[in-house]
């Protein structure tokens, strides 16, 4: 994969400085160590790192036109850029490479704004147009790969691959936007396409944005997932069409010429991503694993299972399940505040791939696409429960409950229906964005200062949710599935993935989201997906013949990181120092007392406050480096 950055004068033509463009490019080279490349035009500065996957010879960016008018620099892969290729050539076009950087070029003289709608591939990238004086910046449609940006003060544009290139600037305006703040306690991330600054934006999934000299610009959506259910699917349909949707998926992906491989987790998503290319490769998969000490979250039998059954080259890491040695780089990695902290083993598997492949696919994607999240199941029961009483008596009635039942994080959880009172006190949507919340509506009012309750002026990160809304399916569970792939599949799992891969320069595929499987998934009953209390159920079927039972119907499991053990043992004096230090405490946003509560009740074991005290956290490192 590779890393890219753009400058561009909105007022005039003035001369980049082309030491401060390299100082943006060279922050990024992580993303691609094999090479760098700079191209300079009067107002306008493109650069890029490299990570070599295809046309290893040649490919070098930014690449320009053979006329020299149109110049991209580029991160991602296009998977049907041969074909592209064939239809530009018989539009007279000559191409000079074997890379798919060169497709964009030529099919952006071919179609303009409306090249991106032909592309299937993950993708972010800027191009300069000479003859329009404009700069066109585009990213896919689901999001896997980043692009940010931001209108300096001083009349300059700038883009990059990652926050921290533009931070490079020193025009680049910081100003900490409140509703950042809000919305990053509230999800763990921030949302696109949001940043941390107020002025810096990320082009959100599925956008380009064209930018010409003198002319006012904004993002548009090129882009989007339509739930809207094909009766005509029966179930054995559905499944033979899922495994062919998945099959193709996979073998556009596995055009690579360096080491390609698979990251194998031992649940459903990867080992069916497995499973599919072991039938499409000669050679062994090359399949590699983290597991853990405790065996409630290891996973690593099945998937020794898994490779196992399809002779995969399996290589096994085990994690120390107190490997906190990277909490301090993780702001670093992320650039703004980011609170998931499954990035922790991620970092892991991804080191471990690195050894081996520069390429692997994964099975992100599933989850959100086939309702493999337990939270659908709940959602699923809570709307059966608001259904039968009107919200002018449930509001009240389990309102009232949620306020006074006890938060029982040490009882059985049986016992623990605060939360599920207080979901079903709200509306749907409010009750999906509590049960994803990292730190519930109570807990941010008490979180924050009045100057900060104040700064907000009655802005609640549900507004998040209720932009995408409008878009949004009327089914209970469509809704929920597309809340998820506009704003935590990007924000938070894409966002974990790529910045953890980039670290090690590794570049990641992920099948399940290639955007024709992802349109046609949409298409699928509701029913196909959760029936029941089983989640994935289509796609489990259609894996009978592929994976075996223990893997396909056994709970789901996850990345498990000991944060509460940590914070009352190797890491209790630096939450200490770091949430009750001045930099916190002097910030102006919280309530020290709040804050002085939170962490003593934790680490006396008298709640569970684990997730805040991981947001809070993550967000002192980032004021800590910025």
């Amino acid at each position: 994969m590779c890393g890219i950055v753009g400058i561009m004068d909105l007022r005039e033509m003035r001369t980049v400085d082309q030491e401060l463009l390299c100082r943006m490019n060279e922050i990024q080279t992580h993303r691609g160590p094999d090479g760098s490349g700079l191209e300079l035009r009067p107002g306008v500065g493109l650069a890029h790192r490299r990570l070599a996957i295809i046309d290893l010879s040649s490919g070098r960016q930014p690449l320009a036109s053979a006329d020299g008018k149109v110049v991209v620099t580029y991160n991602g892969e296009i998977y049907n850029f041969q074909s592209l290729r064939r239809e530009l050539e018989k539009l007279g076009h000559t191409f000079q490479t074997h890379c798919d950087t060169e497709v964009i070029v030529y099919a952006w003289k071919a179609w303009g704004p409306q090249c991106v709608d032909r592309f299937r591939g993950m993708f972010a990238f800027a191009l300069w147009d000479e003859d329009r004086q404009s700069l066109f910046l585009a990213r896919d449609r689901l999001g896997i790969k980043p692009l940010y940006y931001a209108e300096m003060g001083d009349g300059w544009f700038a883009c990059a691959s990652e926050l921290k290139g533009l931070q490079q600037h020193p025009a680049l305006p910081r100003e900490i936007d409140p509703r950042a703040l809000e919305e990053y306690f509230a999800f763990g991330y921030v949302p696109d396409p949001r940043t941390i600054y107020r002025r810096v934006h990320k082009l959100a999934p599925g956008h380009r944005l064209l930018i010409e000299r003198g002319k006012p610009w904004r993002p548009e959506r090129y882009w989007d997932v339509r739930f809207e259910p094909d009766s005509r699917i029966g179930e054995e349909e559905g499944r033979r069409m899922l495994i062919e949707g998945l099959r193709e998926a996979v073998d556009v992906r596995l055009v690579s010429d360096v080491p390609l491989g698979a990251f194998l987790s031992g649940g459903v998503d990867s080992s069916a991503v497995v499973a599919m290319m072991a039938g499409l490769m000669d050679e062994p998969v090359d399949a590699c694993s983290i597991s853990f000490g405790d065996p409630a979250f290891n996973e690593v039998d099945f998937a020794r299972e898994v490779a196992h059954r399809y002779g995969a080259r399996h290589r096994v890491q085990e994690v120390d399940p107190d490997d906190f040695s990277l909490v301090d780089e993780l702001a670093g990695l992320y650039d703004e505040p980011y609170a998931d902290s499954s990035a922790l083993p991620t970092y892991r598997v991804c080191e471990l791939a690195r050894r081996e492949v520069t390429v692997a696919l994964s099975g992100d994607g599933g989850d959100e696409n086939l309702a493999g999240y337990r939270r659908y199941r709940w959602h699923a029961y809570e709307e059966k429960m608001r259904s039968l009483l009107p919200a002018s008596l449930r509001r009240p009635l389990f309102g009232t409950l949620g306020r006074l039942y006890p938060k029982l994080d040490w009882a059985p959880k049986v016992l623990r229906a605060k939360s599920t009172f207080e979901s079903l006190g709200r509306d749907s949507l409010e009750g999906y964005f509590h049960s994803v919340s990292v730190m519930g509506d109570g807990i941010r009012r008490c979180l924050y200062s009045e100057d900060f309750h104040s700064r907000l002026q009655g802005y609640h990160a549900i507004e998040v949710f209720r932009a995408h809304q409008a878009n949004a399916p009327d089914h209970p569970l469509s809704q929920v599935q597309y809340l998820d792939l506009k704003t935590y599949l990007p924000g938070d799992i894409l966002t974990k993935v790529d910045r953890a891969s980039m670290a090690h320069s590794l570049e990641v595929r992920v099948p399940i989201l290639d955007h024709p499987l992802v349109e046609w998934m949409a298409t699928l009953p509701p029913e196909f997906k959760l029936k029941g209390r089983e989640g994935k159920y289509i796609f489990k079927k259609s894996l009978e013949p592929y994976l075996p039972e223990s893997v396909l119907y056994r709970p789901k499991m996850g990345f498990a990181v000991p944060l509460a053990s940590w914070f009352r043992g190797p890491l209790k004096s630096r939450v200490r120092e770091a949430l009750l230090g001045e930099r916190m405490l002097d910030s102006g946003w919280f309530d020290p007392g709040f804050l002085h509560t939170m962490v003593d009740q934790h680490q006396k074991g008298l709640r569970d406050y684990s997730a805040p005290i991981w947001s809070l956290l993550m967000f002192e490192s980032f004021l800590r480096r910025n």
